[in-house]
């Protein structure tokens, strides 16, 4: 699924400003967000996302613009064929592993809950290393395995693209390359696209495209760095 974004400008409140002048990702490629902290670069994913909307511009995902859309809308659009990872991994409490990776399912009737569903769960909990924990609750798991769960969740569904914030961000070296591995596997094998946000360096060579995000006395403002 293609990203395009042309002349976005969002605001929030009198202390933050972001401008993306323009951008495109297309179908089955990877783009990395990177930048100093509080330049908006989960701002941007959320934009991406339609869970924010831009005060000026247009962010399309296949060639449907999120603000030609209802809340009603976004949201069936983001559950059929959005994957996100959310830093705070908003994972239930109440629910199991294995619950709350298949959690789509359970809030959007439209997505069929069957045995390939739950087979294709488990799946992914096993390529995550996470398999032997399914009917743990969160509370009871460290924050590197809830990031996990976190991505199994976002991966089920088989998503034409996927917006991963800081999904390697409280795992350890080896754990991050095998789950950063997962991630691109997954998303190569369907030609999804896949827009993540990190800190870490050493993966930034990976991606098709690099979003170098800048501050300045007006806001933020985030460009494709030229290769």
């Amino acid at each position: 699924m293609d990203l395009d974004i042309a002349a976005l400008g969002f605001r929030f409140g009198d202390d933050f400003a972001l401008s993306v002048p323009g951008l495109r990702v297309p179908t089955g490629s990877a783009a990395v967000c990177i930048g100093p902290s509080g330049s908006g670069k989960s701002t941007l994913m959320q934009l991406c996302a339609g869970i924010l909307l831009a005060e000026s511009g247009l962010v399309s995902l296949g060639g449907v613009d999120w603000s030609a859309l209802s809340e009603r809308e976004r949201r069936l659009r983001r559950i059929t064929a959005v994957g996100l990872v959310f830093q705070e991994f908003e994972l239930l409490e109440h629910l199991s592993v294995l619950e709350n990776v298949l959690l789509p399912y359970h809030v959007q009737r439209d997505l069929p809950l069957d045995e390939q569903a739950r087979e294709r769960a488990v799946e992914l909990t096993r390529a995550a290393g996470i398999e032997g924990l399914l009917r743990r609750k969160p509370r009871n798991l460290s924050q590197g395995e809830r990031q996990r769960v976190a991505i199994c969740r976002a991966l089920v569904t088989q998503p034409a693209i996927v917006f991963a914030d800081e999904p390697t961000g409280n795992l350890d070296p080896r754990t991050t390359q095998a789950v950063f591995d997962l991630l691109r596997s997954e998303v190569r094998e369907r030609n999804a696209t896949l827009m993540m946000v990190t800190h870490d360096h050493s993966l930034v060579d990976a991606f098709d495209c690099v979003i170098e995000f800048e501050t300045n006395p007006n806001g933020s403002i985030a460009r494709e760095r030229t290769r």
